[in-house]
C-alpha cells in the first residue's frame, strides 16, 4: 500500500509549496486522518499525544480556509509557552502567504498585543485567561472567528481554566468550525464537546496513555535521600540535551541550584519566573547552550525541543497520565530517546497505577544502597536488571 503524501489530502497548491520548503511530503497520521475533514469546516475532535503534528493537522485546514472564506481563526493554548509555539509554527506555515498572527499571553505588555490587534490579524493565539482580559477591557471582538482551535483541551481543564473556556465558547458566533484536540477524552471534554460543538466527528490515532515506541523507559527503586547522587550518576553516563520534572516549584529551584554547584550547566523553567525568564531558559536550553532544563510538569505537554536525549522523572508525576506527557519530550520525530523515571519502594501503588494506564511493564532497576566511604566513581553497584509484572515488588 503506497503511504499517503500531503498532495493527496487536498491542500492547496501554495500550502503544499510551503511544505515542500520545509522538507514535509509524508503526513503524520493524525495530519492525515483530520486535515481532509477539516478542510471540509465540519467539527472535530481529535485525540493524540503530544509531539504528534497536531498543530499543522489544525493549522494547515485553517489557513487555507481563511484563504477562502476571510474572517478570522483562533487557538486556545493551555500555557504561554505552547501559545508561543503554536505562534512560531504557524509562521513558518504562512508567512510567506502574508499570514499575521496575534498572540495573546499573560506576562507580556499589553501594549505589544495592543498593536498586534490592530494590525487585523488573520489567527490570534491565545492563553484563557489572557484572552479573557482583553475581552473585558473591549480590545479584542470574537465577532470575525470562524474557526476556533481548542489545543491540548484536557490539559487546560486540569488547570481549572473551564469557566474561561465556557465564557470564550460563548461569545465566538455560532456559526464556526470548532476543532478540539486532546490527549485524553475526561468526561468534561465529552460536555463541551455536547454543548458547544455541532455532530463533531472524533478521530483518534492511538489511545490515551500510548507512549512512544522509540523510547526506552526504565525505573530506578531508589532511597529517597540518595535521589541527586543517582542522577549525577546518570548525568556522567549520557551527554546529551537532558530534561529533569520535578513535582513542585521549590523542588525545581532547589534542584537547579545543586547542580550549578556540582558544576552543571543546568537552567530551571516553572510558572514562578516571569515570560522573559521562561522564554530564554527555553531558548538557551533549544540551542544547546544549556544542557539541563529542570522543570515542572509546565514542560510535560507543548513543550517542543528536538533531539532530548534523556527525561529523567526525579519525582513521580501527581498525574499518572502527566507520565505519558513528560517521557514524550524525548524519542521525537524518529528519534530514539531514554526516560528514566525514579522511585522508593514505598511509591509501588504509583509505579503500577503508570504500567497500567500505558498497559506495559516497565523495566526496573534496583540499586544496591550507596556506601558512602567509597571512591564517587566506585561506589555505584547495581543488582541485575529484571521485567516485573504489576503485582510483583522488588526485593531489598
Amino acid at each position: 500500500m503506497t503511504q499517503q503524501q500531503f498532495s493527496d489530502l487536498g491542500i492547496s497548491d501554495s500550502i503544499l509549496k510551503i511544505l515542500i520548503k520545509l522538507n514535509l511530503d509524508i503526513p503524520t497520521p493524525i495530519q492525515q486522518k483530520t486535515i481532509p475533514i477539516a478542510m471540509s469546516g465540519q467539527d472535530l475532535i481529535g485525540v493524540a499525544q503530544t509531539g504528534t503534528g497536531k498543530t499543522f493537522a489544525y493549522g494547515i485546514p485553517m489557513l487555507q480556509r481563511l484563504g477562502q472564506n476571510k474572517g478570522q481563526g483562533l487557538v486556545i493554548a493551555p500555557t504561554r509557552e505552547l501559545a508561543q509555539q503554536v505562534a512560531e509554527s504557524l509562521k513558518k506555515l504562512g508567512q510567506t502567504l502574508g499570514l499575521r498572527t496575534a498572540v495573546l499571553i499573560g506576562g507580556e505588555a499589553l501594549d505589544r498585543q495592543l498593536f498586534a490587534l490592530r494590525r487585523n490579524p488573520h489567527i490570534i493565539v491565545a492563553t484563557p485567561g489572557r484572552l479573557i482580559d482583553h475581552l473585558k477591557r473591549r480590545t479584542l471582538k470574537l465577532d470575525r472567528i470562524n474557526t476556533l482551535v481548542l489545543d491540548e483541551a484536557d490539559m487546560m481543564l486540569d488547570m481549572g481554566f473551564a469557566p474561561q473556556i465556557h465564557e470564550i465558547l460563548k461569545q465566538v458566533p455560532p456559526e464556526r468550525q470548532t476543532l478540539l484536540f486532546s490527549a485524553t477524552m475526561p468526561a468534561a471534554i465529552v460536555k463541551i464537546a455536547a454543548n458547544y460543538m455541532k455532530l463533531p466527528i472524533s478521530i483518534e490515532v492511538a489511545p490515551p496513555g500510548t507512549t512512544a515506541t522509540q523510547v526506552d523507559q526504565e525505573i530506578f527503586i531508589i532511597k529517597g535521600e540518595e535521589r541527586f547522587e543517582h542522577l549525577q550518576k546518570i548525568l556522567f553516563q549520557y551527554k546529551g540535551s537532558v530534561l529533569v520534572f520535578v513535582r513542585t516549584k521549590h523542588g525545581v529551584k532547589a534542584l537547579t541550584i545543586k547542580l550549578k554547584s556540582a558544576g552543571q550547566i543546568a537552567t530551571e523553567i516553572h510558572s514562578n519566573l516571569s515570560l522573559s525568564r521562561r522564554r530564554a531558559a527555553l531558548n538557551d536550553f533549544k540551542t544547546k547552550k544549556i544542557r539541563i532544563l529542570v522543570a515542572t510538569d509546565v514542560a510535560a505537554r507543548g513543550l517542543d525541543v528536538s533531539g532530548i536525549e534523556l527525561v529523567v522523572n526525579y519525582n513521580l508525576p501527581d498525574n499518572s497520565e502527566d507520565y505519558v506527557h513528560r517521557i514524550g519530550r524525548t524519542g521525537r520525530a524518529g528519534q530514539v530517546g531514554k526516560a528514566i523515571t525514579f522511585a522508593t519502594a514505598d511509591e509501588q501503588k504509583e509505579i503500577r497505577e503508570i504500567e497500567k494506564l500505558i498497559n506495559k511493564n516497565i523495566k526496573r532497576t534496583e540499586f544496591v544502597p550507596l556506601a558512602r566511604e567509597i571512591h564517587p566513581a566506585k561506589r555505584y553497584r547495581f543488582k541485575s536488571s529484571r521485567r516485573f509484572s504489576p503485582r510483583q515488588r522488588p526485593r531489598h
